[in-house]
C-alpha cells in the first residue's frame, strides 16, 4: 500500500513524505524500511527518532518530525487504525469446497441453513440447528439438541455439548468446551469417596461473543449458565456452572470464575484473576490481574491484589510494606 492508500483508508492528516510502498507492519523499535509502525502514546514516540519504518502512525497529541523518505499519519484512534490496516491485509480464511464435507457425519434430523459450512470431520447430532452462512471448521462437534445462530464461525477442535444455545455472530475459538459438566461433588455416605452432581442445565450464549481456544464454559446444574451479548473470553479462561455474565463483560486469559458468579455489564477481569463462588461484580467494575475475588465488587470500583480490596488501598498497602522492608 502507498503512503496515500494507507491515509484513503485512515483519513488522517499526513505529515512528511514517502515513495516506499508498505509490504509489511513492525513494532517501533524493529521496523524496517517497507514497514509501518504504531505509535501511541509518549512511551513510543521516544523511539521514533531512531527508527527505520518509512510510515508512522501516530496519536495526534504527539509531536514526532518523520526523517527524509518517511512520513507519519496522525490519527485519533492508533488502535482503530490498527484494526482498519489488519483487516484491509488479513489473509482470507481458508475455502470451502464443498457447503457440507463428505465425510461429516451429519443427522438425518439436523436442520442446516442456506449459506452453512460444515468441514471435514465434523459431527452433527440429532435434532441439531445451524444458522445461516454459520461456519463449522473441520472436526468441531455439535451434540443433541444444540442450536447454532446465523453467521457464527466455530473453530477446528471445538466441542458444544447437548442443549447449548450459540446466538448469531459469535466466534468460538479451537477446542473450546462449551457445556461440559460443572465440578460438583458431594461426600459420599459411607465417608468413603464422592457422589458426583449431575448438571442438567445447558449454556446460552448471546450474540457477537468470543470464546478463546481451549476455554471452558460449563453447563449449569439445573437453569443455565449464561454470556452475555458481546463478551469477549480469551484463551485459557474458566467459567463454572450457573454463572450469569451481562452484556459486554471481558476475561483475560486464565482467569476464571467458580460456580454462580454474576457479573454485571462490562466488567473486566484481569488475567489470571479468580472470583469466588456466589459473588456478584457489579456493572463496569474492574478485577486486576492476578487477583483474588472473595466478596462482592460495587459497580463500577477497580479491585486489586489477593484477597482483591480497593485498588488505591491495595497500592498505599504495598508501598507501606515496601517501606517496612527497607
Amino acid at each position: 500500500m502507498t503512503l496515500q492508500q494507507l491515509n484513503e483508508l485512515l483519513e488522517g492528516e499526513i505529515i512528511g513524505s514517502t515513495d516506499v510502498n508498505i509490504s509489511g507492519i513492525g513494532d517501533i523499535e524493529n521496523a524496517t524500511e517497507g514497514q509501518l509502525t504504531f505509535i501511541r502514546n509518549r512511551k513510543y514516540a521516544r523511539y521514533w527518532e531512531n527508527s527505520s519504518a518509512s510510515i508512522g502512525i501516530a496519536a495526534k497529541n504527539l509531536s514526532l518530525t518523520p526523517k527524509d523518505n518517511q512520513a507519519i499519519i496522525k490519527v485519533d484512534q492508533v488502535d482503530l487504525s490498527m484494526i482498519k490496516i489488519l483487516n484491509a491485509l488479513a489473509p482470507k480464511p481458508p475455502v470451502f469446497d464443498m457447503d457440507v464435507h463428505p465425510s461429516a457425519v451429519v443427522d438425518k434430523s439436523a436442520i442446516i441453513s442456506e449459506g452453512a459450512k460444515i468441514g471435514a470431520g465434523c459431527y452433527i447430532g440429532k435434532n441439531v440447528f445451524i444458522g445461516k452462512e454459520t461456519i463449522l471448521y473441520p472436526n468441531v462437534t455439535l451434540l443433541d439438541d444444540v442450536m447454532i445462530g446465523h453467521q457464527t464461525t466455530i473453530w477446528s477442535g471445538a466441542v458444544v455439548r447437548e442443549q447449548c444455545v450459540i446466538g448469531d455472530a459469535c466466534i468460538i475459538h479451537s477446542n473450546a468446551s462449551i457445556g461440559a459438566d460443572g465440578f460438583g461433588f458431594v461426600p459420599s455416605p459411607d465417608g468413603r469417596g464422592l457422589v458426583k452432581m449431575p448438571h442438567i442445565g445447558n449454556v446460552i450464549i448471546g450474540n457477537g461473543v468470543e470464546i478463546g481456544a481451549n476455554s471452558c464454559v460449563d453447563r449449569a446444574k439445573f437453569g443455565s449458565t449464561v454470556l452475555g451479548d458481546g463478551t469477549k473470553i480469551d484463551n485459557l479462561v474458566q467459567i463454572g456452572h450457573n454463572s450469569i455474565l451481562g452484556r459486554s463483560c471481558v476475561m483475560a486469559g486464565n482467569s476464571g470464575l467458580a460456580g454462580s458468579v454474576t457479573l454485571g455489564d462490562g466488567v473486566m477481569i484481569g488475567g489470571s484473576a479468580s472470583i469466588k463462588d456466589h459473588t456478584t461484580i457489579h456493572s463496569g467494575a474492574t478485577v486486576g490481574a492476578g487477583s483474588g475475588v472473595m466478596a462482592d465488587v460495587e459497580a463500577g470500583k477497580t479491585v486489586l491484589g489477593y484477597p482483591a480490596t480497593d485498588a488505591r488501598d491495595m497500592l498505599k498497602q504495598w508501598v507501606a510494606l515496601r517501606k517496612l522492608i527497607e
